[in-house]
């Protein structure tokens, strides 16, 4: 079976790309799932069950949803492999842009959109910077110019990575996404021993246990300060 990983900003696209790219693919035949992780709320299940794809989701509650994905993960893996897929697709929750829920040798996509400001790809961290294909969306909301200025900072910050436009509406793009992702992914049967491609976000503070209290007193663990001396 072969797994893709989709990561991007909250409301950039991400479901949208995925059944646009979903329609190609079954058009050839082959059998694929999808998992949706996210936070507290999702209705994308039903965008998948609408379109035909058996799909499960996986709501991370009050800890972080790329910790939750790292920890579930194998077990999605097993499941879509006793389900015979072809290829299965895990979508992540919209991210603050620092994690990264990629796993090396298997494909990783991100999604932006033309919509969240020409600086916004430095201010993604591996999310972007480790993807393989970086999609963008909504283009046809703004200027030929403003697309080439996008991409061009897209791709100062990934040099290696395949950009692509897709219209998540029309579904113009998606074709070509679709032979990226199957034809070239890498089949496996298991995650076990896997590596991710990046670190995740040091955590384990006081707050992180259920403080609510504000004060340095009732700070514990990792924990970092500003540093506002003068220069």
């Amino acid at each position: 079976m072969n797994l893709i990983t989709v990561s991007g900003p909250p409301s950039s696209g991400k479901t949208a790309v995925i059944l646009k790219t979903a329609e190609s693919l079954k058009k050839r035949g082959i059998k694929l799932g999808a998992v949706k992780f996210d936070c507290l709320h999702t209705d994308d299940d039903v965008a998948y069950e609408k379109a035909g794809i058996p799909v499960k989701k996986g709501l991370s509650g009050q800890l972080c949803p790329d910790h939750y994905f790292v920890s579930n993960i194998e077990a999605v893996v097993e499941w879509g492999l006793a389900e015979d897929f072809d290829l299965l697709v895990s979508e992540s929750a919209g991210l603050c842009n620092r994690c990264s829920p990629y796993i090396k040798e298997i494909k990783a996509i991100c999604v932006i959109d033309n919509l969240s400001g020409i600086n916004t790809p430095k201010k993604i961290g591996p999310m972007l910077r480790m993807a393989d294909i970086v999609v963008i969306t909504k283009g046809d909301i703004v200027s030929q110019a403003e697309r080439e200025v996008f991409a061009a900072r897209v791709h100062a910050v990934n040099p290696s990575a395949i950009v692509m436009h897709i219209n998540g509406l029309t579904g113009q793009g998606a074709y070509e996404l679709s032979t990226l992702l199957f034809d070239s992914g890498k089949k496996i049967d298991s995650l076990k021993g896997m590596k991710l491609r990046f670190s995740m976000p040091s955590a384990l503070c006081s707050y992180c246990l259920g403080e609510t209290r504000i004060g340095e007193s009732y700070q514990m663990g990792n924990v970092r300060k500003i540093n506002l001396e003068k220069k």
